[in-house]
Formats: structure tokens, C-alpha cells, sequence
């Protein structure tokens, strides 16, 4: 539950203020889920706390429904490119988050 409070809330934060024309919002919010799955997933947490925080916290923060239905959404409205660039955007560097957190907490534990 407070993950997806947390999605809306500062997804419709950062989408009113970065952008109006491109799903920025979603963008941040998997980006950031991405890497702290990488920080927590380093970590070696306990079961219950993976539970907790991955599966359930950043399971419900992060969103590929929205993900899905803001690049349809683009290729709908005649804007191709900004649909390619934003799957493109949201993959390549969701990738890229997860290995930097994980490499970020690996360096420290």
C-alpha cells in the first residue's frame, strides 16, 4: 500500500512539473525503483525483509501497467518516437540503475 501511495503521489508531482508531453514521471519513479532493488537486492537483506521491501514496497512503487499503457498511449496519439524513446529509456536505464545500486552496495558490504 505504501508503495503505490508513494508512486501516485510523487508521480503526479513529477509529471505536473517536468512534464505534460512525455510520461517523465513514470520514468523516475522505475528508474529509482530499479536501483534501489539493485542497493537492497546487494544487501543480503533476511527474507522477510526482502519480502517487505522489494516484493512488496517496490513491487507496488514501481509499475509496469503504467509503463505499458503510457508507451500505447504514445503510439496512439501519433507520437512514435516519443514511444520508442520512452520503452527505450525506461528499459535500457532501468537496467543500468539496478547494476549501479548493486554495484554502489556490493563496494561497501
Amino acid at each position: 500500500m505504501f508503495g503505490s501511495l508513494t508512486r501516485y503521489s510523487l508521480g503526479q508531482y513529477i509529471q505536473k512539473h517536468l512534464g505534460k508531453y512525455f510520461p517523465i514521471g513514470t520514468i523516475i519513479i522505475n528508474l529509482t525503483g530499479a536501483l534501489v532493488l539493485g542497493i537492497l537486492n546487494a544487501a543480503n537483506l533476511n527474507a522477510k525483509f526482502y519480502i517487505l521491501l522489494c516484493d512488496g514496497f517496490l513491487g507496488a512503487y514501481t509499475t509496469f501497467s503504467t509503463f505499458m499503457f503510457d508507451g500505447v498511449k504514445l503510439f496512439h496519439t501519433d507520437k512514435k518516437i516519443n514511444a520508442i524513446s520512452y520503452i527505450l529509456i525506461t528499459i535500457v536505464f532501468g537496467i543500468l540503475a539496478y547494476m549501479t545500486g548493486h554495484k554502489i552496495t556490493s563496494l561497501f558490504t
